[in-house]
């Protein structure tokens, strides 16, 4: 018989990095600002969480994040210039981003890695299950991941990770998972976890995307966890600690994901992001696919 857990309502997103592939573009302005299509990339992920339920946010942040908490908050000035000019479309726009959900803000002024900047979130998480979201990856809402894995997790307890396949010598761009079916399709049971392995070295294909769904135990292996690879803590290490012993805060399933997501991560990938999705939006997607063909046919 399987067992109710608690509903999960907060959501960690760390967003404390540099951003250097970015450079020069996020010297002063935060790599989670820059915009795909007309929205900064932090929103989308935002956005993701409160379609999940997940209506608690806390952000992790760093030195020159400021714009982050400025963009959720209210911008009266603008509001007000925005009604008088009876602009109502763009009007609530703007105020979409500082509804979305409660917002909270913690600075990581170390940057570990990670699964430092997961157990930052200690203090305001506390006790219960909650879920981290990584930014550079932008999940199509029309494929509803982070959903399932809430549902999965209140269903089996533990952790849950987010795995998707992708071709074998691309494996070492991310973190591994050693999996065991389950009764349901996409459903998996995590038996181990590597940290970005050599081919010869990965178990699986199966990728770890940038979606979890966490026990809180998993504050109490952080704090012990040594730096691994790169010389940071990683989440990845704690994780197969909480698959090693289902006692303490186990098991850890992960859910195959194979729908639409957007990989921001590196700038040939946020090009095609943005590429993709303005194609598919109502009102840019006819004259901009007709120009994208036109210059593809045309002028290359």
């Amino acid at each position: 018989m399987t067992q109710s857990h608690p509903r999960i309502s907060k959501a960690v997103i760390p967003a404390a990095g540099l951003g250097t592939r970015f450079l020069p573009a996020t010297k002063a302005t935060p790599k989670e600002m820059l915009p795909v299509v007309d929205k900064p990339a932090i929103q989308y992920v935002v956005e993701e969480a409160a379609s999940a339920g997940l209506d608690d946010v806390l952000m992790i942040t760093g030195r020159n994040k400021r714009p982050l908490e400025d963009h959720f908050d209210r911008n009266y000035e603008l509001e007000s210039a925005l009604q008088k000019k009876g602009d109502a479309g763009r009007l609530a726009k703007v105020q979409e981003s500082s509804d979305l959900a409660t917002m909270h803000y913690v600075r990581q002024g170390d940057p570990k890695g990670l699964g430092h900047a997961v157990l930052c979130a200690a203090p305001h998480v506390g006790h219960e299950p909650f879920a981290v979201l990584l930014g550079d990856d932008l999940i199509d809402p029309r494929d509803p991941l982070l959903k399932r894995m809430v549902d999965v997790q209140e269903q089996h307890g533990g952790s849950v990770v987010a795995l998707m396949e992708v071709e074998p010598e691309q494996i070492h761009l991310y973190g591994c998972a050693a999996v065991e079916a389950t009764e349901d399709d996409d459903v998996v049971k995590v038996t181990g976890l590597v940290e970005k392995p050599d081919l010869a070295d990965a178990p699986s294909n199966y990728a770890i995307i940038g979606r979890y769904v966490l026990d809180p135990h998993v504050f109490d292996i952080l704090r012990r966890t040594e730096p691994g690879r790169g010389g940071e803590i990683q989440l990845t290490d704690a994780l197969q600690q909480l698959a090693d012993d289902e006692k303490v805060g186990g098991p850890v399933h992960g859910v195959v994901f194979k729908g639409r997501r957007y990989d921001t991560g590196d700038r040939g990938d946020y090009l095609r992001a943005i590429v993709r999705l303005a194609c598919e939006r109502e009102d840019l997607g006819p004259d901009f696919r007709t120009w994208l063909h036109s210059y593809v046919t045309k002028e290359m």
